[in-house]
């Protein structure tokens, strides 16, 4: 059964003929009276799917004529990456650096947050887990009275592993570890495989976090250039082997990568795994986004490629279902023991209500009807955002859009500053994530990456006009005088919501 409201539903099905080109650019669209007779839908219904496809860029309303087809304007893709490999020994102090991005982003006073990889609460089942939640207190009322078992709730590592299968992963639910987050999953991962003074090779760009977790347990990342479209170098990949012998592992999001979007092809997947463990490198697997594919096909996965245990399979709800409530899981190959010990040494099991609660919602039809209102809506969200990037941005400007995700990637035009947008935006009420903070080189200064995890507001797309407004104004000063860009507030932004950065 579909999810979705009638009039979305039938939007959509407008969208792809557009897409298609059955409604061709200039064409006008069948009239509101011609909707409501050929699908049999009220008047609101049918103005409901004109200004829903209005809303998407799709359609332009022309007084006294109606709807008519809109040109989409695309942006040319992201450049691939030149091959280069920084030394891992500059790969200190990223910690610092990202933590003034995120205190001075925390003190201003935003109104449009645009940095946080992450859905609005709306778009969470918030009200299902809460009564998923008082099943489990009321069927086991003594829970709060009684030790977690150190791998945690069987039953919710049980629905883990049954929902693995789905992506290639055959798991027991005792090759199951439950974690706080997968960000706890990736230090388990992390400390299981290396010691202090170890190289670890990551994409780049790459989730920030992963930096500084590097960081903290004394590891050296190593950046490895990374395709908008296929993933991590394979080439560059050999090249650092055959240069650095200290290599212990490899981190990589191999579907909807953070920031960048890409998924890598099967092909590809196959040849890292078989890679690694030809290298008896470690290669860890860092899962949180496949749920937000637009394919009606389940990702694979690098875990479920596996034969002999080599790679790490690190995940969470965070994004797909419940930012709130921190739960991951990890499953360790051959190093599923001392993952397990490094677990209970460090922070002991997770409490048991939210593991129960999230059991019971997964388990259930719910699920499914809730990942692809999700997806369906991000999708949307995501369509929405980069038209506003190419009708706002200057030339120069390049975006590759994700089949999936929370966020766009974005190449600013050369000679731009992301952090002097930062800066400025800031003033302005607009919380963005400039790209500095997913690298410790210099390569991404003038990168950013937002997010189309909230709704298409008229005070989002104000930001959107903002930022592409003084990008053009300091465009134009570049070669003539320092910018001298507005960074006044705007009082006609809406309020949003303070998310932090992830």
């Amino acid at each position: 059964m579909n999810a979705l409201p009638l009039y979305r539903q039938l939007a959509d099905h407008y969208a792809q003929a557009i897409q298609l080109g059955t409604l061709a650019v200039g064409e006008r669209m069948p009239s509101v009276r011609t909707l409501m007779a050929r699908h049999q839908v009220s008047l609101s219904t049918a103005l409901q799917i004109c200004r829903h496809l209005e809303e998407r860029g799709v359609l332009e309303a022309r007084p006294r004529s109606g709807y008519f087809v809109l040109a989409r304007r695309r942006l040319a893709p992201v450049q691939e990456p030149t091959p280069q490999l920084p030394d891992p020994a500059q790969f200190v102090g990223i910690n610092t650096r990202v933590s003034a991005i995120l205190a001075r982003g925390q003190q201003a006073a935003v109104k449009v947050n645009l940095a946080g990889a992450v859905g609005a609460p709306e778009l969470y089942p918030s009200k299902a887990l809460r009564q998923s939640a008082m099943r489990a207190l009321r069927t086991q009322p003594d829970l709060f009275g009684r030790a977690v078992p150190m791998q945690g709730e069987p039953g919710f590592r049980q629905v883990l592993a049954q929902r693995a299968l789905a992506n290639g992963m055959q798991l027991a639910a005792d090759d199951i570890v439950v974690t706080q987050g997968c960000t706890e999953a990736l230090n388990l991962a992390l400390r299981a495989i290396a010691q202090p003074g170890d190289v670890i090779a990551v994409e780049s760009p790459t989730f920030y976090g992963l930096l500084q977790i590097l960081e903290s347990l004394g590891l050296r990342a190593l950046e490895i250039p990374t395709s908008p479209q296929t993933g991590i170098s394979l080439e560059a990949l050999e090249l650092a082997a055959d240069t650095y012998d200290n290599i212990r592992g490899i981190v990589v999001v191999p579907n909807l990568q953070n920031p960048l979007g890409c998924t890598m092809p099967h092909e590809h997947k196959a040849r890292l795994v078989a890679w690694c463990a030809a290298r008896n490198i470690a290669l860890i697997e860092d899962d949180t986004y496949a749920a937000l594919s637009n394919r009606d096909v389940p990702l694979s996965t690098l875990k479920g490629l596996d034969r002999g245990g080599n790679v790490i399979h690190c995940a969470s709800s965070h994004k797909m279902l419940a930012p709130g409530m921190r739960l991951g899981w990890i499953s360790a190959g051959r190093w599923q023991q001392r993952v397990a010990m490094l677990k209970f040494a460090q922070s002991r099991p997770n409490e048991a209500l939210p593991q129960l609660a999230v059991a019971d919602f997964m388990a259930s039809p719910a699920f499914e009807r809730h990942l692809r209102r999700l997806r369906a809506t991000l999708r949307t969200q995501r369509e929405q955002l980069a038209e506003a990037i190419a009708r706002h941005f200057p030339s120069g400007t390049r975006l590759t859009v994700p089949d999936g995700g929370l966020g766009l990637w974005i190449a600013l035009p050369d000679g731009s500053d992301g952090v002097a947008l930062f800066d400025a935006a800031l003033a302005a009420g607009i919380r963005i994530a400039p790209g500095v903070m997913f690298s410790n080189s210099q390569r991404f200064n003038s990168h950013i990456r937002l997010s189309c995890g909230q709704p298409y507001t008229r005070g989002l797309d104000e930001a959107i006009r903002w930022l592409g407004a003084w990008l053009v104004q300091c465009q134009s000063q570049r070669d003539h005088e320092p910018p001298n860009c507005a960074t006044r507030l705007m009082p006609s932004l809406h309020p949003s919501s303070s998310q932090p950065y992830d």
